[in-house]
């Protein structure tokens, strides 16, 4: 009961995405099943037991990170309790995150974007081609994150304004510029998605060969596939063209502020982690050029 109303919480008041709130209630599963195999309950539960919850998920070998997000959720889930009355006290009061290290966004560099882009644009024969390269342009040139491009309909792309509304983290919606050859291509793109006589014609603007609407694993592919051409490392995700966009931006003198609406981010720390990459590159222009670098 606890945990359903938590999930219903994080769902209708938190307005979390379902990502999310699916991350939330495995981990208060996994915590569940601690309390049944020590046979405690929750209001028994004190500082010292959640202690050795999380030492056994670390002897587990959960690395930094992983542990964080177990305390994360557990510390939402018992901010709740105590607030609906179900506990007397919040262990987790005490349990702090463990260090991470900092691990710089991985970038696709603009100049090997472009000419992957430029030489799709002239190679576009069919549907789902000119599907494939919309995909790359509106992740590389909006920096909208991959549930964000999956739930743009048709209706949301302002072709008079030159801009896309979409819908962000908690049901936060922004208009996002359009540049004018990404415009273009959707225009082109559309006439193609119209002539194509699905069964079913989705009001989605990405949808699969037969009409439906795009899935994770599909734009995962498209964008593995393509960034395989260009670059050699690992990560090559949908995540990587949002990293990539807002490197751009900032490389090309954008306002750290401006970056931070354009991505929808809650506050300014998580877009300041972009400027690492700025400085590294200042670094190695600096080395390659000054002669006593």
């Amino acid at each position: 009961m606890s945990k359903q109303s938590f999930i219903n919480f994080l769902k209708f008041e938190k307005r979390y995405s379902v990502h999310t709130i699916n991350a939330y209630s495995l981990e208060i599963d996994a915590y569940h099943a601690f309390l049944e195999t020590q046979n405690l309950e929750l209001l028994e539960v004190t500082f010292r037991d959640v202690r050795v919850y999380l030492a056994q998920l670390k002897e587990a070998g959960r690395q930094a990170t992983s542990m964080n997000r177990s305390i994360s959720s557990l510390r939402s889930y018992y901010k709740f309790l105590l607030r609906e009355g179900l506990v007397d006290t919040n262990p987790m009061r005490l349990v702090h995150a463990l260090k991470t290290p900092k691990k710089l966004p991985v970038v696709i560099e603009q100049d090997k974007m472009i000419a992957l882009l430029e030489q799709g644009h002239a190679q576009q024969n069919d549907f789902e081609q000119t599907r494939d390269f919309v995909v790359l342009e509106l992740l590389f040139g909006t920096g909208i994150r991959l549930s964000e491009l999956l739930n743009i309909q048709e209706r949301d792309i302002d072709t008079y304004n030159q801009r896309v509304l979409v819908l962000g983290k908690r049901n936060k919606e922004r208009l996002i510029p359009i540049h004018k050859t990404l415009m273009e291509e959707i225009k082109r793109y559309l006439k193609l998605k119209y002539t194509q006589e699905f069964k079913n014609n989705s009001a989605y603007l990405i949808v699969t060969k037969v009409g439906k609407q795009a899935y994770p694993k599909m734009i995962y592919r498209i964008v593995q596939y393509y960034l395989g051409q260009i670059t050699s490392q690992k990560k090559k995700s949908p995540h990587v063209l949002r990293h990539s966009f807002a490197s751009t931006l900032l490389n090309n003198g954008a306002d750290l502020n401006a970056i931070k609406e354009l991505l929808g981010h809650a506050g300014l720390a998580a877009t300041q982690v972009y400027t690492h990459n700025s400085v590294e590159r200042l670094k190695t222009v600096y080395k390659q050029a000054h002669p006593k670098a």
